[in-house]
């Protein structure tokens, strides 16, 4: 077995150094010898054989179970390393990931009652598990980071002040806001702008905590939150937006999706989509993040995108490219989660902070590695309803600024 792991191992690992020591207590190296060596252990053989016949599934399951440890450095070093590969997969892997390919359009067929308990999966978890690494806001969707040394938290007012100068609302707009979160967006909407704002979730535990903190706020005459699907909400809206929902929608629902929007959307409103997407073509989801985190999720590419859009009839007037922003969205996440770690600890159990640890690691290794990035896509119905030009957003976003200011100190619900 060790001979056979060193094979596959250093057939793979081409850059970095990474030092493996086996069950057997055997030891060798990987990689080009660049860079901080990070050293890891196998603790069964068990989990050896696994790692070499599924490797996207079993390394994640590995560490969270404890049998692949990290010794010298982190989890996110090695994942650093593993996904800075000349190949995105070892070549052993090829056929799994083809099978998965092949399969996929079934496990993203998400019909509403499959949507709902995927949501469910992940976002009725305890909600003290998000305050351990959110902002203030609970944005769980890639911030806007306007210089290198913003905050978290500024970064993510400055996405909800970048989306809102795209969406151009006017006072008394109706917005409707699919898959709206624990609110932040919404409320900001309504509170910034004048909106008149709906969300939609079909998170139980995200639907309570939003409804409270527009009470909270005074808003609820401005702000609402139901428990719908994007296919079975009312309209029409002048202004639709929708942030980190799309990469739940499936494949075989896009046309859908988007058919949907433009029957909501009244003939002069202004759609914004911010979604995760990737850069080099059509995907499979890793089949840990299928198994443990998003089960039904998968991230776009721009190529299967918009020919859903044309075929809703909709116009695509400006495309935004956030590439880096979510990787550093995801290493402040991270950071603030493995700062507070005993805590998802005692909430859940060991296993499942390793779980959440390797899930954060990944995700920010993808975006500052691999191919993933955030997309931006703003519609219309027809021609002339935005600017020529995109210099009214920044002349919008400098108008929010001042009304942000002008505004008392954000409440914040007790537990938050």
């Amino acid at each position: 077995m060790d001979r056979l792991l060193r094979y596959f191992l250093s057939q793979f690992i081409r850059r970095g150094t990474i030092i493996f020591t086996t069950a057997s207590g055997a030891r060798f190296t990987c990689g080009d010898g660049t860079g901080r060596p990070v050293s890891a252990r196998f603790l069964t053989e068990r989990a050896e054989r696994r790692i070499l016949l599924n490797p996207e599934l079993a390394l994640g399951e590995a560490f969270m179970d404890g049998t692949f440890v990290v010794e010298d450095g982190s989890i996110a070093d090695v994942l650093a390393i593993l996904l800075d590969q000349p190949e995105m997969l070892p070549h052993w892997a090829k056929l799994q990931w083809w099978l998965r390919y092949f399969g996929r359009h079934f496990r993203q067929f998400n019909w509403r009652g499959r949507a709902k308990n995927n949501v469910a999966h992940h976002y009725d978890l305890d909600g003290h598990l998000y305050s351990l690494f959110l902002d203030a806001d609970k944005q769980y969707s890639c911030a806007y980071f306007e210089t290198a040394d913003t905050t978290l938290d500024d970064a993510q007012l400055a996405k909800k002040r970048h989306l809102a100068a795209k969406l151009l609302i006017g006072r008394g707009n109706r917005v409707l806001d699919i898959g709206s979160g624990w609110g932040g967006l919404g409320l900001y909407l309504a509170e910034m702008t004048g909106a008149d704002v709906t969300g939609i979730t079909l998170s139980t535990e995200q639907l309570q905590i939003s409804n409270a903190r527009a009470a909270e706020r005074n808003l609820t005459s401005s702000a609402r939150f139901l428990l719908s699907d994007y296919r079975d909400i009312g309209g029409p809206f002048d202004r639709i937006v929708s942030v980190g929902m799309f990469e739940h929608v499936g494949i075989d629902f896009y046309e859908t999706f988007f058919r949907r929007c433009a029957e909501l959307l009244s003939n002069d409103g202004v759609m914004l989509l911010h979604s995760i997407g990737r850069s080099t073509g059509p995907d499979v989801t890793n089949p840990w993040i299928t198994k443990y985190i998003f089960p039904g999720g998968y991230i776009p590419a721009l190529s299967e995108v918009i020919p859903a859009i044309e075929k809703a009839g909709l116009l695509v007037c400006d495309i935004e490219i956030l590439r880096l922003h979510y990787a550093e969205t995801l290493k402040a996440w991270r950071d603030r989660f493995m700062a507070r770690r005993e805590e998802a600890v005692r909430l859940y159990d060991e296993r499942f902070a390793r779980m959440w640890e390797f899930y954060l690691a990944a995700s920010e290794m993808s975006f500052r590695k691999q191919n993933l990035m955030n997309f931006q896509i703003q519609l219309t119905k027809r021609q002339g309803i935005v600017p020529m030009t995109r210099d009214y957003i920044t002349r919008e976003e400098a108008r929010l600024r001042g009304v942000e200011l002008g505004r008392p100190p954000r409440l914040q619900l007790a537990g938050e």
